[in-house]
Parts: C-alpha cells; structure tokens; sequence
C-alpha cells in the first residue's frame, strides 16, 4: 500500500486534493458515463515501464538529468553570480537549501537558479524503508481504489459504489464489478480491492486483467469520474517480474545516495518478500508511521479476538472435562448396578446346583490368600515386626536423648518404597478378598434361600 509496484495512478497530491467530489456520497449514482467511449479488453496496454519510473522518480532525459547536476554542483560550490567573496556566502546559502531540499540556487546571471526539492541528492531528510511485495497475478485483476472516504461511509454504501462503478465501466451488462476488500487507511481514507469478470457469449467468464482495467481507468474522462467518486488514486496490485525487480534494485531512485541504496539492499530482512523504497521528507515519514499506526491497532483488534475465542475455548474445555467426569462416575455406578443385577441373575440361575468345581477352586484360593496375610513370616508379620521396631526405636531415643542414630538416605528411601510396595500389595490382596467374600456371601444367601424354599415345598 505504501508504495506502488504496478502500475501507480499519474496522480499527483494536488491533484487528489482538487479531485475530491462535491458532497457525501452523493456522487454514487450520478456520475455521468461518456456513450461514446469505447472500453476494451482484448488489448491491454503494457504500463510497466512507465509504472516503473513513476515510482522512484527516474528522469526519462539523461541529457537533461546531468545539465541538472551541473547546475547544481556549480551552485553549492562555486557560483559566479556577484564575481566578488560574495559568492562564498551565497555557496554556502545554496549547500543549506539544498541539505533543507527547498528554495532557489543562483549561481548565474545568464542561467535560471537551480530549484531545489526533497529529491535532490544533497537533501538530507530522506531514508530508505522496505515494502511488500504484491504476489498477485496479472490475470487476478485487482485493482486498488483509495477513497477520501471513511470505511464505514464506504461500507454502508458499497452496493452504489459498485453500481457506479458498473456505470464508469460504460455499463455493459457482461462485466461484473465486485468487491474484493475494504481497509481502512490513516487521514479518513480507505482502500478498496475491486475486479471486474467478463461474461462472453458462449457462457464462460474471466476475470479482467489488472492492466487493462487500470489503463481504463487512467483514460482522462474516466479518470474525472472517479474522481468526482472521491478517489485520490488508483493502482494495480499485481506481482513484478524478475526483471523488474532488478531493474529496480540496480538502479538507485533519484536523489538516493547509490552507497545508501547499496546497504539498504544488504540490510533487506527478506529480499523475497520486501523491497527497497525511498523516503523523502517528514510527510513521507509520517504517511508510513500512520499507515504502521493503523496496521498495529488491526493487528491488535485480531489478537484481541483470538484471545476472546481463546477464553471462550477454555471456559467449553472447562465444562467439557467436568461432564466427561460427570459420565465416567455415572458410567461406574452403571457398571456396579450392572454387576449386581448380573451376580443375582446368575445365583437365580444356578439355584438349585451343587457347588462347582471352579467356584471351589476360587474358594481355596481365597483361603490361601487370607492364610498368607495371616502367616506370621509374611506379609502381615513383617509389618508387625516394623512396627515393633519403630515404636522400640521411638521409645529409646525418648529415654536417651542424647543417642541419635542416623539412616542413610538412600537406604531409607529404598525402605520406603519396598514398604510402598508392601502396602500397595495389601491393599490389592484386601480388595481382592473383600470382593470374594461378597460374592461368597452372595452364593451363600442363594444357596439358603434355595434350601428354606424347597424345605417349604417339601413339608
């Protein structure tokens, strides 16, 4: 946006300025179309080269560039003016202007004085910054429209702006004119992205190259009415070609220094992406501070959003992770109810039956398991022994204060764990067994209420 790499609108910042419509926009709807223009698109005009002067401010004569620099040399160095030490003072009046980038050099009677402007290579209020490059095609047909208009003045009326539009294009009814992106721009104004399709009659579309609309655009009656629509310029956004781009960098913009040039090239973060671009003057300065402004409050406002999206994310999160516990406990209690509808059922159905050979066999292994626990060199005994050691070993250091027995850490830690391991087995063993004695009792109570029932219907 800041510079452009296409094909820049010949319009200058007076003539944007005087170009601005009479009224809001009431200009939407009412510009007048020329019924005898004739609007083509089978032969765009190549822009390229003169897009490419227009940028940096090449001048188009070489003889006329050097009388420049003639001039100008002899001027802040040896005018001839007044013929006396006058000329001394006069050179050094000249060097300040020229370093200030404005105001008159006379250096000769029989000469015009040199004028000088920010572009003049002695000005020193100037810098060199960097630019994106525009990856689009020529055949994607975008076409930038500033307006001198705020963005929601434009948005509010995009549907007349593209009608109007529609009607500086001639009106044809094969051409379609569409929006592509709105942005707004520092100083009340707005860039507006637009392509136009062309319908042909066999039923296909395409798309405008970007080209030939802008050299549309630039014709001098349609240049008017877009003007009287409030745009300040008008430019293609289309990619450069290598050739181009080396145009570019090897030849330094008027009144930058080729040193300065040279080093901004070595200084480029991402010669792939960005480019080179002089700025001259304060206003220069300002415009791409502005424009840095504006782009870093859009960048915060996305930040701003991902953050709220990133909030709302984790509050679902949140409320998911509490439902999924919710439905695993649910799920648990499912599963018992479950369990014990399916431990009865069974009992219901073995009513009656002698104990099987399986369920003996559990049986003996849960007597083993408890006769384990209970064996004084097991498990059960050995924590008793510990215990008793603690307790003896708390008891004399309370008689003998002064005795104190140390345990190496790294004993003492594989202590811990191999009664953690003691512990976490016992707990294993005494859940295995509770659930064994339940179900035991659960066979049990089947197995008696078997019994009273057919003692019932025998007797």
């Amino acid at each position: 946006m800041a510079f452009n790499f296409g094909a820049p609108s010949g319009t200058s910042g007076t003539a944007a300025a005087t170009a601005a419509p009479t009224g809001g926009f009431g200009g939407f709807g009412t510009t007048s179309t020329t019924a005898g223009s004739a609007f083509s698109f089978s032969a765009p005009t190549n822009t390229g080269t003169t897009a490419l002067g227009g940028l940096f401010g090449q001048p188009t004569q070489a003889p006329a560039q050097s009388n420049q620099l003639i001039n100008t040399a002899s001027a802040l160095s040896a005018p001839t003016l007044l013929g006396d030490e006058r000329d001394a003072i006069l050179a050094k009046w000249n060097q300040l202007q020229a370093f200030w980038g404005t105001g008159k050099g006379y250096f000769n009677n029989n000469i015009p004085p040199v004028e000088f402007t920010q572009e003049n290579p002695f000005c020193r209020f100037k810098a060199v910054g960097y630019s994106c490059m525009p990856n689009n095609k020529d055949e994607d047909g975008l076409v930038v429209l500033v307006f001198n208009k705020k963005e929601t003045d434009i948005r509010s009326q995009q549907q007349q702006l593209v009608e109007s539009l529609h009607k500086v294009l001639g009106g044809n009814q094969t051409l379609t004119v569409n929006v592509e992106g709105i942005k707004t721009l520092p100083d009340d104004q707005t860039e507006v992205v637009i392509y136009v399709i062309e319908r042909s009659p066999n039923g296909t579309s395409r798309r405008v190259p970007a080209t030939t609309l802008y050299t549309h655009f630039e014709q001098t009656n349609i240049k008017t009415q877009l003007q009287q629509l409030g745009v300040t310029l008008s430019m293609t956004r289309t990619e450069l070609s290598p050739a181009q781009v080396k145009q570019l960098l090897q030849n330094p913009p008027a009144g930058v220094d080729p040193i300065i040039w040279e080093q901004a090239k070595v200084d480029n973060p991402d010669s792939e992406k960005l480019i080179p671009v002089p700025m001259v003057g304060f206003k220069e300065l300002l415009r791409r501070l502005k424009v840095q402004d504006q782009m870093t409050k859009q960048h915060q406002t996305r930040l701003d959003i991902i953050s709220e999206d990133i909030g709302e994310l984790q509050k679902n999160q949140t409320t998911t992770m509490a439902k999924i516990a919710q439905y695993k406990r649910k799920l648990m209690d499912l599963s018992h109810r479950t369990l014990q509808v399916l431990i009865k059922q069974e009992i219901q159905r073995k009513s009656g039956y002698a104990i099987q050979a399986d369920e003996e066999q559990l049986r003996v292994q849960l007597d083993t398991i408890q006769c384990e626990l209970n064996a004084p060199t097991q498990f059960k005994g050995r924590l008793n022994e510990l215990m008793s050691q603690i307790r003896m070993q708390n008891h004399f250091g309370a008689v003998k204060s002064e005795e104190r027995y140390y345990i190496d850490a790294d004993l003492l830690r594989e202590i811990k764990q191999h009664l953690k391991q003691q512990q976490e087995g016992l707990s294993h063993l005494i859940s295995i067994i509770k659930d064994d004695l339940e179900d035991i009792k659960l066979v049990e109570h089947g197995l008696n209420e078997t019994i009273h029932i057919r003692g019932g219907v025998f007797s």
